[in-house]
């Protein structure tokens, strides 16, 4: 069986302007998620892992976190 994990990465958050991409110790808070699923998807021999937003500067941040792993295809 194959897995598909989807980040969702909403742009317009009202309640904090912008926080999947502010940071956290120094990495966006989104680099958190996407760890988090790399880490997960190791475990399994078929699970592939897309970023869906809304947002350029979502995806321009994790494009720049340079991770093989995310797929950026769908956003």
């Amino acid at each position: 069986m194959k897995i598909l994990i989807t980040i969702c990465a909403r742009g317009g958050s009202k309640g904090i302007p912008g926080k999947n991409i502010k940071t956290m110790d120094g990495k966006p808070l989104i680099y958190y998620t996407l760890i988090t699923a790399i880490r997960f998807a190791k475990n399994k021999k078929t699970c592939d892992i897309i970023l869906s937003t809304d947002s350029d500067n979502i995806k321009n941040v994790v494009k720049d976190l340079r991770l093989p792993e995310i797929d950026l295809s769908y956003t």
